[in-house]
This record gives structure tokens, C-alpha cells and sequence, in this order.
């Protein structure tokens, strides 16, 4: 094919916890992202109507839903503003795209830093490979 370098990625132990896999030994955080994340945060997809996915997260109690794809890959997040209006704007028209992440492997004191530094009162945690994991609040961090 007329490559001259040609590489092959070996996933590490750094690769391993990146996706929120097992962990064991004496250097890893106590608690991490992965650990306290709300896998049970709303998602929604592009498809789906504002107005529906806007009653099915309040009926739920949410203040924010994930949009996603097929593969649960973040694509963007409807906020408090957006899921408070009633307007009849598209998905797409409505969400933040391309919200920060952090990994699973982060440590919980490590994220709340973080969280304190942009005041934010959560964060979105997925895979390397942009895989929803979960939504960790800030609450359940201090």
C-alpha cells in the first residue's frame, strides 16, 4: 500500500482505566469519575422532538440531557435554558455540542477541582472513544 511506518497501538493499563475497567493496586484514586458518575443521566438522540425528550427529562426529575448517537457517543448536552423554554426548536438547534469530558479513570478530588476552577455543577464522563459513561455532580463530590 506504500506505507514506510506502519504502527500498531497496544493498549496499556492507562488505556484499561481510561474506559473505566477493574482497577487494582496501590496507585490508583480511591474514587473516581467512573465510580460516582450517574449512568442513569437522560439521553436523547437527534432525531427525537424537543418536546417530548423536555417532558420526559423534567417528569424524571433532570435538569440537563445527553444527546447521543446510536453508539451512545456524546454529541452534545440540552442544558437547564434549553429544557426550561418551551420553544419548538430541533435537538441539534437546542444543544451545546461537543460538551468537555473527562475520563472514568480521573480521580474524584482531581474532577472537583476542576469543577470548582469552571464553576460547574457537573460534568460528563465518558470513554476514550467518546462513549457515554455517565454525568457526575458536584454534590456527590463534596
Amino acid at each position: 500500500m506504500g506505507f514506510s511506518d506502519v504502527y500498531h497501538f497496544q493498549a496499556g493499563k492507562k488505556s484499561w482505566v481510561s474506559y473505566g475497567l477493574p482497577r487494582e493496586g496501590t496507585n490508583v484514586p480511591e474514587r473516581t469519575a467512573g465510580d460516582v458518575a450517574h449512568r442513569d443521566v437522560p439521553t436523547c438522540t437527534l432525531e427525537e422532538r424537543l418536546t417530548e425528550v423536555r417532558e420526559r427529562v423534567r417528569a424524571a426529575g433532570w435538569d440537563t440531557c445527553v444527546v447521543v448517537n446510536e453508539q451512545r457517543v456524546v454529541l452534545g448536552r440540552l442544558g437547564r435554558k434549553a429544557l426550561a423554554e418551551d420553544e419548538q426548536g430541533s435537538i441539534a438547534e437546542s444543544m451545546s455540542p461537543g460538551p468537555s469530558t473527562v475520563r472514568p479513570s480521573i480521580g474524584a478530588d482531581a474532577l472537583l477541582e476542576r469543577i470548582h476552577a469552571r464553576s460547574l455543577t457537573s460534568y460528563l464522563v465518558t470513554t476514550p472513544d467518546g462513549r457515554l459513561v455517565g454525568l457526575v455532580l458536584r454534590d456527590d463530590l463534596e
